[in-house]
């Protein structure tokens, strides 16, 4: 249009038809649809079904889910709770459902076929929290031992001596609550065993997380390690207290993702990004921490966790009662997007990968660089965040340290850090 002519009737009519137009076609959507989505990044696949295990930390999708956030962006979701996380792990392979919550170490351990489960290769292009998991042991050992695995040492060379070796139980073998409790364990000279259980100090078992509580309450175990709310509700119920928290043993920690097939990923990219459109902005709601009460009440029903929203509250909130008379605000409490969260570093994958070959998961060094990059979808995540204008910290090479005074560096020799540790059991 010449911009120096007046401006007609027929102008005014123009332009009031092309508003009135698009107000139309933007009438009644939600807020924040209008310009989330075009034809030409619509999901691939609309109807995605979600697993998830009874955690705190299925949060993110359960969000996402019930404020209408993967709507949003064009996808149409369904939650699973799966009864464990081989479960989960098989519903994902065999397609029942396309997107699941789920341990780091999980899709690493499916990619490289570990673990007795057929190889199917999966990836991760989102981390859904950090922290928030502990290490609860048996109210027969209160006073006896705290956070100082060390202490502990005496008690488990004792019972292995009398031929009743003590009992500790994790979630899945590959898994993030498997690791943290190996680490801790080793850093006070216990051997809990290689992949098979040789070599072990102690017997180390699989229990499903909302099975752990009872479990320890008939007199199973001396002690788990799993996520929220089962600690919690464990003193609760009076049945143990809490050791450690895992991120006083490694702060900020990796903890659950957000795991696609390969397959699924690599032909439904839109989706997958649609997916983590909508977990980011869940994500976000959940950090803030006015959030966290209306949280703590729509993750506890039966569908999802099935636990008093009390049992889930407290420690969403930092607030730490220990069980042994310990109380504490925790200023690392579990966070769902704030620190870089979600970010789907390589070197978490590097460092678990040294810690599958420590404990003999794998015959010889695994292919270190060729693993994280495979299952570290780091593309996926920033075209995601991109394409919504969400400035990330990106990826980081830093050296992460633990409660032991050890340090991992992902630039260094991954093999020699592996086999640096005084308790090991190597294999190849």
């Amino acid at each position: 249009m010449n911009q120096n002519r007046p401006f007609s009737r027929r102008d005014f009519l123009t332009r009031s038809t092309q508003a009135t137009a698009l107000g139309l076609l933007a009438a009644g959507l939600p807020t924040g649809w209008v310009g989330a989505q075009t034809a030409s990044d619509a999901p691939e696949t609309a109807n995605v079904n979600f697993g998830i295990i009874a955690l705190t930390d299925c949060s993110p999708i359960v969000i996402a889910h019930e404020k209408g956030l993967f709507k949003k962006y064009g996808i149409n979701s369904t939650v699973t709770k799966g009864a464990s996380w081989a479960a989960i792990r098989d519903s994902l392979a065999n397609g029942d459902i396309q997107a699941t919550h789920m341990l780091l170490g999980m899709p690493i351990a499916s990619t490289m076929g570990l673990g007795g489960a057929p190889k199917v290769p999966m990836v991760i292009p989102w981390l859904l929290n950090r922290n928030g998991q502990s290490i609860t042991l048996s109210n027969a050992l209160k006073g006896k031992v705290a956070a100082d695995p060390k202490a502990l040492k005496p008690l488990v060379d004792s019972a292995k001596a009398a031929g009743t070796p003590m009992t500790f139980a994790m979630t899945f073998p590959p898994g993030t609550h498997a690791m943290w409790l190996r680490y801790w364990l080793a850093a006070g000279g216990i051997n809990p065993g290689d992949a098979g259980g040789a070599s072990a100090d102690i017997s180390l078992i699989t229990i499903p997380p909302p099975q752990m509580v009872a479990n320890m309450q008939v007199g199973k175990m001396d002690g788990f390690c799993v996520g929220e709310p089962w600690n919690g509700k464990s003193v609760a119920d009076g049945i143990g207290f809490t050791a450690i928290n895992t991120q006083g043993i490694w702060k900020d920690h990796p903890e659950k993702v957000c795991a696609f097939t390969e397959e699924f990923a690599n032909k439904n990219p839109k989706t997958v990004k649609a997916v983590l459109k909508a977990l980011h902005e869940a994500s976000v709601w959940l950090d803030k921490m006015e959030n966290r009460p209306e949280q703590a009440k729509i993750v506890s029903a039966a569908t999802y966790i099935n636990c008093p929203p009390e049992s889930i509250l407290q420690r969403l909130q930092g607030k730490y009662d220990m069980g042994d008379g310990r109380k504490l605000r925790d200023p690392d409490y579990m966070i769902f997007s704030s620190r870089n969260c979600n970010y789907p570093q390589p070197k978490y994958c590097k460092w678990w990968l040294t810690q599958l070959r420590r404990w003999g998961f794998t015959q010889g060094a695994p292919d270190y660089e060729g693993v994280a990059k495979q299952v570290m979808r780091t593309d996926l995540y920033e075209a995601a965040m991109k394409e919504i204008g969400y400035t990330h910290d990106g990826m980081s090479n830093a050296p992460e340290t633990f409660f032991d005074g050890g340090k991992f560096d992902p630039k260094a020799d991954l093999e020699a850090y592996a086999a640096s540790f005084a308790v090991k059991t190597l294999k190849g």
